[in-house]
């Protein structure tokens, strides 16, 4: 199945990570690597990635130097099913999303004890992230057919309560955020439709347990990596639970699927660190509404009730709305007349309104530029942006000019873009606050404040004019999940940029001896929400009675209006009121960022940066390139020869090497890499291209590539 929809396709990807291989600095190959990673592609070309980042991630991790445009994160998977074949679509996905991953895989089964036991590797591993990966066949709840309704929830509920201690374990010894999978179902029904009236029926049973793992999730702080519904949805086709696959090598998600399953969990993962989107820009024209409101007036474009276009556009506008009031930033960036595109605003049908956009631009510009504009208006960086064009060649053209902004390629029907426009999952949440409804209606004040200090005379006059109020709280259950974002996502003012999952600040937070402060902000023009985050505790390195600022980030949004004062004011006075006598900052730390910070120098935000190529030019629009070859059908005859011929491609993909030249006499000796694992994705990457479906049996049965050959050849006559 087709996946990765919203990445753009790639004319050649097999050969352009042919040619980056060539390249012999692994830093340099690693780039090519986050590059490539941006284009669709299948598992093979996946491992091909990974295969190509691997010496350049390897370095990193090891020097602990920085790359940049790359967050560096430990992630351990503690499965109960097989997932070494996964790891390549977890760390490529991550260079997509701007991770550098690095991957502990546990022993096969062995989670409780990697958790519940002193596990030496995983401790030097020192995870920042958990991966709880279940599935239905692992300790199954052992329940006859006739139970009752509460003797299925007394046995859910002790499942479940097993997974608390695993929680709770985890975040105790590695102080780690949590990530839990829900669990596929692995049998069929048993009832038919009645299935779900019988409470111990197995459907029924895993149904309840993953409804049970979502409130306990909630309730502590665990995240969700929601496996069970995207499967419900269809979005893995038939590429979970296999039996197949399961029964060949115990694997729970197919490696033709793997991929989608590395993205699912990349974006989770990238959410985790504040490196989820933050602000939707639209454009216009064909987008919004059908027609071209310059040409058709505002009574003359598709939008609403009355035809089938009209509805689909007014769809996607409700679906942008929608993320609007769960905390997402609207933008308009359009070739237009600002007068005749505001104007449009005025339908009678517009989901959208004028008072929903935070920042809006529409000129004769281009658009990568007018995306710089609206970044800075909104004081956000351009890797916060999410731009939708239904314009292919103003897609390709951000992409080249603007590589930090997401570009998702669109469906060719409107009635599409809300379903791909999630899939892509730039908007991936991890909590969901009262400060995050309100972000979007935040930034368009900050851009009227911003007006209005254009026309201040003076600044002191201005800023007293904002009538603001500060109010700090001590860090609690209120305030932890807005907090944790705040301490992931903030860079431009950021003393320490520590960060820390969310078990981490509850952590400190509960410290007697530490000082943890969420700050708050409202002016006359309303709610800034919480501005700033600050972290101080005792440290064995300074006196008792002196008190170590660990962290202390403030939002742009305030920066430039004296805030910093006020907030180190009340740190100072809280430290005091704790019997501390004065406030340390780590020495390389403050090397870092300025000992001004600490003396409430003013501020300012960085200039959003980003590669610019200066020439304007037309770009042509080009065909796009399957990057293989469409798959063989039933009913065809070949030769031994000529499968072998369709099979060398393959090989050369799914081992990375051209060099393999295919006879029938070879076997898995004769191939370097050729163990249980890569078997696995051998037989998917064949069914793939010829168009067929191995049974077990035959899977169990193969000698060499000849009989490989031969089957193949039996299944496309049909026999």
């Amino acid at each position: 199945m087709d996946q990765l929809l919203w990445l753009p396709q790639h004319s050649d990807l097999s050969a352009a990570i042919g040619e980056a291989k060539r390249e012999t600095d692994p830093i340099a190959r690693l780039a090519q690597a986050t590059r490539l990673a941006g284009y669709r592609r299948d598992f093979t070309q996946t491992t091909r990635l990974d295969r190509l980042a691997g010496e350049g991630l390897q370095a990193l991790t090891k020097s602990e130097t920085p790359t940049p445009g790359l967050r560096s994160l430990r992630i351990a998977l503690l499965a109960s099913h097989t997932v070494d074949h996964l790891m390549p679509a977890i760390r490529v996905a991550g260079l997509q999303r701007r991770l550098a991953i690095s991957v502990h895989v546990a022993p096969y089964g062995m989670y409780r004890q990697a958790l519940l036991m002193e596990d030496a590797e995983l401790t030097r591993f020192a995870p920042q992230l958990i991966v709880l990966a279940l599935d239905a066949r692992d300790a199954p709840l052992q329940l006859p057919l006739e139970a009752s309704q509460a003797e299925v929830d007394a046995a859910v509920t002790g499942r479940v309560d097993e997974l608390r201690l695993l929680w709770r374990r985890a975040r105790e010894r590695y102080a780690a955020q949590v990530l839990q999978q829900t669990i596929v179902p692995a049998d069929p029904p048993l009832f038919g439709s009645f299935d779900a009236l019988v409470p111990a029926s197995p459907c029924a049973v895993i149904e309840r347990l993953n409804a049970a793992i979502r409130t306990a999730a909630r309730e502590d702080g665990v995240l969700l990596m929601d496996l069970a519904w995207e499967a419900a949805r269809g979005s893995y086709g038939d590429g979970l639970a296999e039996p197949v696959r399961w029964h060949q090598a115990k694997q729970l998600v197919s490696p033709n699927l793997a991929p989608l399953y590395g993205d699912q969990l990349a974006r989770i993962a990238a959410a985790s660190v504040g490196l989820s989107r933050k602000c939707l820009v639209l454009d216009l024209d064909n987008t919004l509404w059908g027609g071209v409101i310059g040409d058709d007036g505002v009574d003359g474009i598709h939008l609403g009730q009355g035809s089938p276009s009209g509805e689909a556009f007014l769809a996607f506008q409700r679906y942008a709305a929608l993320l609007a009031r769960r905390g997402i930033i609207l933008a308009v960036c359009s070739k237009n007349d600002l007068s005749v595109a505001e104007a449009a605003f005025n339908h009678p049908e517009m989901a959208i309104k004028r008072g929903d956009i935070a920042a809006f631009v529409a000129n004769w510009e281009d658009k990568a530029g007018n995306l710089r504009r609206i970044a800075s208006m909104l004081d956000i960086g351009l890797d916060s942006l999410v731009f939708v064009d239904d314009n292919p060649a103003e897609r390709d053209i951000v992409r080249r000019e603007l590589p930090e902004v997401a570009v998702p390629e669109l469906p060719d029907d409107v009635a599409d873009y809300p379903a791909r426009v999630a899939a892509a999952g730039y908007f991936e949440a991890i909590s969901f606050t009262s400060d995050d409804a309100t972000r979007g209606r935040n930034y368009a004040l900050n851009a009227e404040r911003k007006a209005a200090m254009s026309q201040a005379t003076d600044m002191e006059g201005y800023l007293r004019g904002l009538e603001m109020v500060l109010t700090a709280t001590r860090i609690g259950a209120t305030e932890l999940a807005r907090s944790t974002q705040l301490i992931n996502k903030t860079n431009q003012f950021n003393l320490t940029t520590r960060r820390y999952s969310e078990a981490e600040v509850e952590r400190i937070a509960n410290d007697p001896g530490a000082v943890a402060l969420a700050i708050r902000l409202a002016d006359k023009f309303g709610d800034n929400g919480l501005i700033s985050v600050v972290l101080a505790r005792p440290d064995s390195r300074i006196g008792a009675d002196e008190l170590l600022i660990d962290s202390w980030l403030m939002s742009c949004r305030v920066l430039g209006r004296q805030v910093e004062d006020a907030v180190l004011e009340v740190l100072a006075n809280a430290a005091a009121a704790a019997g501390y006598r004065a406030l340390r900052v780590p020495p390389h730390r403050a090397q870092r960022h300025g000992r001004r910070a600490l003396s409430a120098a003013r501020v300012r935000p960085a200039p959003a940066t980003g590669r610019c190529d200066k020439r304007r030019h037309l770009l042509a629009l080009r065909t796009r390139l399957h990057p293989h070859p469409p798959p063989f059908h039933r009913g065809i005859s070949m030769t031994e020869a000529e499968v072998l011929k369709a099979l060398t491609p393959v090989f050369h993909d799914v081992f990375d090497d051209d060099s393999i030249v295919l006879s029938p006499e070879m076997t898995a000796n004769d191939i370097d890499g050729w163990d249980s694992q890569t078997h696995v994705m051998l037989t998917v990457a064949a069914e793939q291209r010829f168009g067929i479906k191995f049974r077990t049996a035959e899977l169990e049965s193969l000698r060499n590539v000849g009989h490989f050959a031969q089957v193949i050849s039996a299944k496309l006559e049909g026999k």
